[in-house]
């Protein structure tokens, strides 16, 4: 008689181990609580950024040499809303905060999840991408008028007009500057949400 144990096996023909128990898979790893922060901070840096391009207005009174009876002096105004790259930049941080606002939710309830589809981690790569290139455009838009205000352009006559409007123009520069770290924050989310997708597909 043969004395040969028999080796339990699964109903699919595999081999389990010796106690009789199939391997507990892993859950794969679980990055949304990174992804909530950084989502906060998104959130935080476009609403600052917005409100400090929203509030960018400086007035300036500035003498014309005229005799009287003619006005002797003039007001005029700097404002956002004077530039088209500007309003471009207010569009974008508009759009970048309900969306933050959007994934901050959608982030806050995948916290728990033990594991998030690779369809909703998909779709996050998608749109991240796609708001981290329209913050980068607006901000690269905006440097770039920031730019000609603080050096202006000698060869087409471009003057600079920070010497005259110096808060309005820190005001933009910081703006843009807020608006750099939200682009980069995007960037970051792009990579730890395909990152966690590759770990998922392993």
């Amino acid at each position: 008689m043969d004395s040969t144990e028999m080796t339990p096996t699964t109903g699919s023909g595999k081999t389990l181990p010796e106690s009789g128990y199939a391997p507990t898979p892993t859950s794969p790893p679980n990055y949304f609580p990174v992804d909530f922060i950084l989502r906060l901070v998104l959130l935080a840096a476009s609403v600052s950024a917005l409100v400090v391009l929203v509030s960018s207005k400086q007035t300036k009174i500035f003498a014309t040499g005229l005799p009287p009876p003619y006005p002797t002096s003039v007001s005029q105004d700097a404002k956002f809303n004077y530039s088209s790259a500007l309003i471009y930049l207010l569009v974008a941080l508009a759009v970048t905060v309900l969306y933050s606002i959007i994934t901050v939710i959608t982030s806050c309830s995948l916290i728990s999840s033990p594991a998030p589809s690779t369809k909703t981690l998909f779709y996050l790569i998608l749109f991240d991408a796609l708001m981290a290139a329209i913050m980068a455009s607006a901000t690269g838009a905006t440097g770039a008028v920031a730019y000609l205000g603080l050096k202006g352009n000698s060869h087409t006559n471009w003057t600079k007009i920070c010497n005259n409007y110096g808060k309005f123009c820190r005001q933009i520069g910081s703006s843009a500057a807020v608006s750099l770290v939200a682009s980069i924050v995007l960037l970051v989310l792009v990579v730890v949400t395909s990152y966690s997708l590759f770990r998922r597909s392993r």
